[in-house]
């Protein structure tokens, strides 16, 4: 497990330690926001190994969704690079979530950046409902290329500060 995947699991799981340590450099709104977690935090698992079609499934009482975790330098990530495995997990992530009416999140962190780091995403998918419903209609969809390809842009994904600030005002 990376140390980013670690840091997402457990800001969402509310741990009081790695939420603080992660607002140190942030505004004092985007802090009030991430430290909403940890009166309503999730129960985070990872997910099985590499092959799965999530990173993170996070449970709580009136919300699940499972998360797929992308870390890179760059502002972007085409998902036709590495022969195509990761727009075929996108793809996948989509029909089973659809299937299981299940709300599908690409977590985007992006190095060497100080602030709210995190990007938050979503797909296009069908049959969604209830409070995940909500959530879906707000998060920005990834896009796709003129050849059909998943392109995520870190700069138009959702703040994770106001994603958290999301989830714990349902």
């Amino acid at each position: 497990m990376s140390i980013y995947e670690r840091e997402l699991r457990e800001i969402l799981a509310g741990n009081e330690k790695i939420v603080e340590k992660v607002v140190k450099s942030l505004s004092e709104e985007a802090r009030e926001k991430y430290r909403k977690i940890l009166r309503k935090p999730f129960i985070t698992v990872r997910a099985a190994g590499s092959l799965g079609i999530a990173d993170i499934v996070a449970l709580r009482g009136d919300l699940s969704f499972i998360v797929e975790i992308k870390v890179r330098k760059e502002s972007e990530i085409l998902f036709s690079h590495e022969g195509g495995r990761m727009q075929k997990k996108a793809e996948e992530m989509k029909r089973k979530c659809e299937k299981a009416k299940i709300l599908p999140i690409f977590a985007f962190r992006k190095k060497g950046i100080r602030g709210d780091a995190w990007r938050i995403f979503t797909i296009d998918i069908k049959k969604i409902e209830g409070k995940s419903k909500i959530i879906y209609e707000k998060l920005p969809k990834i896009e796709k290329t003129k050849d059909n390809n998943y392109i995520m842009k870190w700069e138009k994904g959702m703040k994770l500060s106001d994603f958290i600030d999301l989830v714990c005002n349902l």
